[in-house]
């Protein structure tokens, strides 16, 4: 009974979505916008669902159906303003094509400051990516992160922005678990403790098969079109490749980024597993 009358409450309590609030979701499509506001839009049961257990979001906006399944949670969101509404009013502030459900409005987390950051791929498995462009590629890399146990992804400043509403929604809720930061890369590296193994996956590196690999260090992966650029691959200590198979015979030119990535980490974990 409890429960129930606390959701009648939230319900009568809450306001349809204004405008002003479509308006804000829609401009949160934007970098600028997001960095201005410090706020970045989740959608979906899963997604929204894993941000939920680890952060507070500003704004939810669902249809009944939703809610209508979440009522003991609502006790535990704090002051979170609530939108009930229909499915054609979450369409019109939905970024997808077939909105599901609930649209969640989120702070960005705080990264790590810059001295804390340096020390973790002394200490365990990290990912860099250097100008990865594609947003679903990095999303994808990120949920590759969170399934291989990858808790922090170093990104270069010209990489795609881990918040974009499309890579958001292709991390399938990683990015709840997965720490994403923003920085200078090869500064980043060139501050990294000494001794710190850099992996890099580049055409004239080793068959990865054949290699010691660690259990600590940082994987380099390059953008989709050109690698690993030259004033990374010269900070790179362990040169990696992925062979085809079988060899010497006509394959792909070469893997996407994010499978490159799958290959990459899956070999690393198992040599310590």
């Amino acid at each position: 009974m409890e429960f129930s009358m606390t959701y009648e409450l939230i319900k009568y309590l809450c306001n349809m979505i204004s405008k002003a609030t479509v308006k804000l979701i829609h401009s949160l499509g934007l970098k600028k916008n997001r960095d201005k506001e410090g706020l970045f839009v989740a959608e979906g049961p899963k997604v929204v669902a894993d941000l939920l257990a680890v952060a507070s979001p500003l704004h939810l906006i669902a249809t009944s159906e939703w809610f209508a399944g979440h009522r003991m949670e609502m006790n535990q969101w704090g002051k979170v303003k609530i939108s009930e509404v229909t499915e054609d009013e979450l369409r019109k502030a939905s970024f997808q094509k077939t909105p599901q459900q609930v649209i969640g409005v989120f702070p960005i987390p705080e990264t790590e400051a810059q001295d804390t950051a340096t020390d973790m791929p002394g200490r365990q498995l990290c990912l860099a990516l250097d100008g990865v462009q594609d947003p679903g590629n990095l999303g994808t890399i990120i949920r590759i992160a969170d399934w291989f146990g990858i808790e922090h992804v170093y990104c270069s400043e010209d990489t795609a922005d881990a918040y974009n509403p499309k890579v958001v929604q292709a991390t399938m809720g990683s990015i709840a678990r997965v720490k994403v930061h923003s920085i200078n890369l090869p500064q980043f590296i060139t501050h990294l403790p000494e001794g710190v193994p850099i992996y890099g996956t580049l055409l004239d590196g080793q068959n990865i098969y054949t290699q010691e690999l660690s259990a600590n260090g940082l994987i380099v992966m390059g953008n989709e079109g050109k690698g690993i650029s030259e004033e990374i691959r010269k900070l790179v200590t362990h040169k990696l490749f992925i062979p085809s198979f079988p060899p010497d015979t006509d394959t792909a030119e070469s893997l996407n980024v994010a499978i490159a990535t799958a290959v990459t980490c899956a070999e690393f974990r198992r040599r310590i597993s």
